[in-house]
């Protein structure tokens, strides 16, 4: 599968400009933000509908309650902020307001991973897909590209129950055609392969499937799943596919410990014990930097990737 990654677009974009359309529809959709509406784009809503959209304030923890307050009314929030603020700091009231009453309360953390940048590791949320996939009632979602985050954003405004969204402050490359469709149950086999099954979502998607690209060049035959819905996670697809391969990696912009690997170790060490590697930030915090050098700096890029994939591919053939 071939992609463009110089042609790049803004997904917090994407984002706005879909809840904008979505509020079009339908007039229970309501939009919250944390004096970042420029940032996190929620402001083209907020033009949109003046009298639907709410700024906090630096006041993330009254956001959330808020939220859940409207909620309760038949409303559909949509509550956006930094990943780091819009689960760190308010764990408490997603846990105890939101999801114990399992309200229908939409999170969207911007801003998530290393990839946010120059801001340092206290903006960059590593942790942030852990917390909210421990918490029971609320589903975890990371769209890969502008098209699926659209289709994530109306699944979200169609379907009730507490859900966390997660979008980068990076620009993204397409990876779907207009052909594509999200699907809530589903893990989407972007590519067949015998040697090994790698699993990823979001922005590290484009660069797994570019890494692939420079190793059937050179002969290995990589599977790539993309699983955008960490929770829910859709085991039956992953079991099926790592069956076909001789072991799985999984990639993500997130800690290894708690995120996308922590979920695919959890299932298969349960239905179908075989080795898994995971691949993102390993236990530490992020720091300041360009993205594209953190990126690479943490071994993310393709071809970092590329070299990683290909010494575990021969590790086990060795074995074999």
């Amino acid at each position: 599968m071939l992609i463009n990654k110089n042609d790049r677009k803004s997904i917090r974009s994407a984002f706005g400009k879909t809840l904008a359309k979505l509020g079009e529809e339908n007039k229970d959709i309501v939009v919250m933000d944390a004096d970042l509406a420029c940032s996190t784009q929620t402001q083209i809503f907020g033009k949109a509908f003046p009298e639907r959209f709410f700024d906090s304030g630096i006041a993330e923890q009254d956001m959330i309650a808020t939220a859940a307050g409207l909620a309760s009314e038949g409303k559909i929030p949509f509550v956006a902020s930094f990943a780091m603020f819009a689960t760190g700091r308010t764990y408490d009231q997603i846990r105890n307001s939101v999801c114990y009453p399992e309200y229908n309360v939409k999170i969207i953390g911007t801003h998530g991973g290393i990839t946010v940048g120059e801001d340092g590791a206290s903006h960059q949320a590593l942790e942030d897909i852990s917390l909210m996939r421990s918490i029971p009632n609320m589903s975890v979602i990371v769209p890969a590209d502008c098209r699926e985050c659209e289709q994530v954003i109306k699944f979200a405004a169609e379907n009730y129950g507490p859900m966390y969204i997660r979008i980068p402050r990076t620009n993204v490359c397409d990876i779907f055609d207009e052909n594509y469709e999200f699907d809530f149950c589903k893990v989407k086999v972007i590519e067949e392969g015998t040697d090994v099954t790698v699993i990823s979502n979001g922005e590290t998607l484009a660069e797994v499937i570019e890494a692939a690209e420079i190793l059937k060049k050179e002969g290995y035959s990589i599977q790539i799943l993309n699983a955008p819905v960490v929770k829910p996670l859709d085991g039956a697809t992953i079991i099926e596919k790592a069956k076909q391969t001789k072991f799985v990696i999984t990639v993500e912009n997130h800690s290894i410990i708690g995120g996308l690997g922590s979920a695919v170790c959890e299932l298969l060490a349960e239905y179908y014990p075989m080795p898994v590697h995971r691949f993102g930030i390993n236990d530490t915090f992020g720091q300041s930097g360009k993205w594209d050098f953190l990126l690479d700096y943490y071994g993310l890029t393709a071809q970092k990737l590329a070299k990683s994939i290909k010494k575990q591919i021969d590790t086990y053939r060795l074995v074999k």
